[in-house]
Parts: structure tokens; sequence; C-alpha cells
């Protein structure tokens, strides 16, 4: 195998484990805080149509971006409404909120079925792109993509070095505890549910307007699923995250690549791998249940109120 075409695979498996990256990491802020939205793939369908919708009418890919965002938040909006305020079952109420947003999307984007547009292209940034093999794979990609870099940085450090990731953290570890601070929980749990909703908005969006610009329905493709499980994958862990969602951009091209290298295997069967490979790291995580109850946020998907505590 050249070097040429381990540049290209590892470029292809960046772009498609960006969008994975960027919901993925939104969910792992929220259940940070203790909320578990399982409505990832609800609201990054909405983000990719309303993205796309945005960007067809009015020409401008940053207006996509900023309509992608808001559709994003306005279902995690309606998620925190229900299970937060109302104190909804979070189960229940984020698999109605992605058959909610997967229903919507395919009746508001039915007239552009099918359109396509000229989305982000990549852009070279001047000595670093000509690096060997870190050049293309870093510095010679779309902006949306060098977007996700910085996001992942920042969150890092955010939840790392920074007041308010222990506070983030220590409501989703004991929430009464940090109610009796003079922490507001639910203030907390609603931002933390936003950052979740824009992630997925945003992931959306590069599906539509960068990855493949064009719209179809469900174009997602489970991807909100396997985000889920990344999460569980990366032990909460921002570090394990990103390796991991280019882990599962790698596997989804997989069949690409063993296609191009003449192996005769069914191409639907290959198409399979990323969400075997969902089930696979499932079962290898749930066999060591010690390390996982010790990773997960220990108030994960609890209700809280306020006037009863």
């Amino acid at each position: 195998m050249d070097m040429l075409l381990i540049q290209q695979i590892l470029v292809a498996s960046i772009k498609t484990g960006t969008p994975l990256l960027l919901i993925a990491l939104g969910e792992l802020i929220c259940e940070k805080s203790g909320v578990l939205n399982l409505g990832q793939e609800g609201m990054m369908l909405m983000g990719a149509m309303a993205g796309f919708a945005g960007a067809y009418y009015s020409g401008n890919l940053y207006l996509g971006i900023c309509l992608a965002l808001l559709a994003g938040m306005a279902m995690s909006m309606l998620f925190g409404v229900l299970s937060l305020s109302l104190s909804t079952n979070q189960v229940a109420t984020g698999l109605a909120l992605t058959i909610l947003g997967t229903g919507l999307s395919a009746f508001l984007g039915g007239g552009l079925v099918g359109s396509t547009l000229d989305g982000f292209k990549p852009i070279a940034i001047p000595l670093l792109s000509d690096i060997p093999l870190l050049g293309p794979l870093l510095f010679h990609q779309d902006l949306l993509v060098y977007v996700s870099f910085l996001i992942v940085g920042c969150a890092w450090y955010v939840m790392h070095k920074t007041r308010i990731g222990l506070t983030i953290r220590a409501v989703g570890e004991n929430p009464h505890s940090a109610n009796a601070l003079g922490i507001k929980v639910l203030t907390v749990r609603y931002l933390a549910t936003l950052f979740g909703g824009a992630m997925a908005g945003l992931a959306g969006a590069y599906m539509s307007l960068a990855y493949t610009p064009m719209w179809m329905e469900n174009m997602t493709a489970g991807r909100g699923w396997i985000a889920l499980a990344l999460v569980v994958f990366a032990s909460w862990r921002i570090g394990y995250l990103a390796l991991g969602a280019y882990l599962f951009g790698f596997a989804s091209i997989l069949h690409l690549v063993m296609q191009g290298f003449g192996y005769d295997i069914s191409p639907n069967l290959l198409a399979m791998t990323p969400y075997v490979a969902t089930i696979a790291v499932m079962v290898m995580i749930s066999s060591n249940a010690i390390k996982q109850k010790l990773a997960t946020p220990m108030s994960l998907g609890k209700p809280f109120d306020p006037k009863h505590h």
C-alpha cells in the first residue's frame, strides 16, 4: 500500500468521522450534566434539513450553518422543557424527539429532495498543508472540519481546566449537593442540553453542506445512534471520543477501501461494518460492568426537582 493511498484513506476517515465527533461531543457534555438525550438522530436530521434549505434558498452557506444550529437548539429546548421542567422520562422523550425530527425533516424538506449546491470546499493552510502526511490530513480540510478541531480543544479545556467544567460535572454526579452549594442545577442542565442540540445541528449541517452537499430524507443514516454508543465507548472522555469518532469514520468507508483493493465481498455486507462495530463495542463495554459504572455520571437520566429537595 503506497503512502498516497494511506493518506487518502486517513483524510476520508476524518471527513466521515467529523459529523460523529460533533454530535457525540454535544451528547457527552449533555450526559456529563446528568441529561440523557436520545433524540440525537432527530436533531441531526433537522439540522441537516434547515442548514441545506437556508443555504439553498439564500445562496449563503454561513446562513445555512446558523439555521442548522438554531434548528438543533430548538429541538433540544423542546426536549429540555419536557424532561427537565416537566420531569418526563428522558429515554421516552428522547425517542419521541427522534421520531418527530425524522418525520418533520422529511415533511419540511420534501420539495428539496435530490437538490444539490456548492458546499464547503477544502482550504489549504499555507506551509502547514505541505507537511508530508500530516499536512493534507490536518491542514487541507474544509472549514467545518477545522471548526470541529477547535470545538473539541475548547470543550476539553473547559471541562478539565475551568470552573464551568467543574460545575457541569458536579451537577451530573450529585445534583442535590450542587443545589445545596447554590448551583442552579436546571439552568446548567438546560445550557448543556442546548449545547448538545447545537452540536447535533452542526453535525447535520456538515452532512448536507460539506460531506454530501445535498438533501435526502434520513441522510444521517443512523449516525445519531452511533454517536450515543460512541460516548459510552469513550467512557465520557473527550480524547477517547475524538479517537473513536475517526475509527468509526474509517469503519464507515471500509467497504469502499475493500472494493478498491478488489476484494469480492458484497458491498451491502461491508456497508454494515460501522453498525456491527457499534454492537461489538457495546458488548465489549458491557462485559466490564464495574468499570462502566465508575465512568458513568451518577445522576445520568435521573430527573431533578429543586422544590422537593
